[in-house]
């Protein structure tokens, strides 16, 4: 069995924190910031069920940053 370590990110956003991984599309969200990251390695490891793993995760040192987006 392969161990790989996926960054991801933790925020609240009404009543709930959010739990996104950032080397794969793939979220969860919990009451607390510990029940999010465990729904999120639950989602991981189903989503890794049917896939392989990556060989390394290329997110390193992420950022914050703020798009402007104008449309119509």
């Amino acid at each position: 069995m392969r161990k790989i370590d996926l960054k991801s990110v933790v925020w609240k956003e009404g009543d709930h924190y959010i739990a996104q991984c950032l080397a794969v599309d793939v979220s969860s969200f919990g009451k607390t910031r510990k029940e999010a990251l465990a729904m999120l390695q639950d989602a991981l490891a189903l989503y890794f069920e049917d896939m392989p793993l990556p060989q390394k995760a290329a997110v390193t040192r992420p950022a914050i940053a703020s798009v402007t987006l104008q449309y119509a």
